[in-house]
């Protein structure tokens, strides 16, 4: 629900919303929507809830297909009790359409309560891309990120040995593009003199700007910024108040102001808004459709 003042009409009634946030390149040769979709919450609302309906979650990745996502982002360890992302994804949308990228992370470790609290070792991240490999049913992952650390800030460790280990599967054959998340930018540094980076992934939000500087490197470099919590999650939640006089003008959604302002805050974002719920996936895809003015952003970003 926006308005049509500050939104596209006419014609954009018959164009999904993902695709009227228009179009990047991943590395370079990968191109997709800047409005995604991901999968943490198919399985759980967190990583220690209860697993959810494996069937919505089929019907929820369709639909976000329906409603024009080619960039869906996923992860081995996104699971709780028989219930895996990408096996949902696999049920969905396999055999998969041309176009469709699934990018996926590597590096957390589930404990015995089904939590990602520990790193893998250099050594174990080969089995990790190749399980991703076949819970996806694919020969060659699109793009693959070393997620670093847990939900802790990120810098402070170097993670040359990591990624070097996955810029060899890609030598290999088994990864298309590379990514890091949850680094600064010391270490995205660090990833690009080993192979080229062609996506970061970090915790970043319309009240939430702390890795400005990261974001500021990718858009000098071309790199894709993917923040995850994009709707701020479980680290710090958005405060709707601050955002209320922009929904109100829009007579939108603060989940769709906050992640048309994300689209609006640099060419190179990619938002990857995340839910088990159809209700909620239609009330996000819908800012797609939202155009922030000048007033809107100043307003936002006082």
């Amino acid at each position: 629900m926006t308005d049509n003042g500050h939104s596209d009409n006419g014609h954009s009634a018959s164009v999904s919303p993902a695709a009227l946030t228009g179009e990047f390149h991943l590395g370079g040769d990968l191109p997709v929507h800047r409005l995604g979709f991901g999968a943490m919450r198919l399985p759980t609302g967190t990583f220690a809830g209860p697993a959810r309906d494996p069937e919505t979650g089929v019907a929820v990745l369709r639909r976000a297909v329906e409603l024009g996502v080619n960039h869906i982002d996923t992860a081995w360890f996104y699971r709780r009790g028989g219930v895996a992302a990408n096996d949902l994804i696999r049920t969905a949308l396999a055999p998969y359409g041309d176009g469709l990228v699934i990018a996926t992370k590597v590096g957390p470790l589930l404990d015995s309560s089904g939590v990602p609290s520990s790193e893998a070792s250099p050594a174990q991240l080969r089995g990790l891309v190749e399980e991703d490999l076949r819970s996806l049913g694919v020969d060659r992952l699109d793009l693959v990120y070393l997620r670093v650390g847990g939900m802790a800030a990120p810098g402070g460790v170097s993670i040359a040995d990591r990624f070097a280990v996955l810029a060899e599967l890609r030598e290999e054959g088994l990864i298309r593009h590379l990514g890091v998340s949850n680094v600064d930018a010391a270490q995205l540094a660090e990833a690009r003199r080993i192979a080229p980076v062609a996506a970061v992934q970090n915790n970043f939000h319309v009240q939430d700007r702390g890795d400005a500087e990261v974001l500021d490197r990718c858009e000098e470099a071309g790199i894709a910024f993917v923040p995850f919590f994009p709707l701020g999650g479980g680290w710090r939640p958005i405060d709707a108040a601050r955002l209320a006089g922009v929904v109100d003008r829009h007579r939108a959604t603060t989940p769709q102001v906050a992640l048309a302002w994300l689209l609006a805050r640099s060419p190179v974002m990619l938002a990857i808004p995340g839910t088990g719920s159809l209700e909620h996936l239609e009330e996000n895809m819908a800012a797609g459709r939202i155009r922030l003015t000048r007033e809107d952003l100043a307003a936002l970003d006082a």
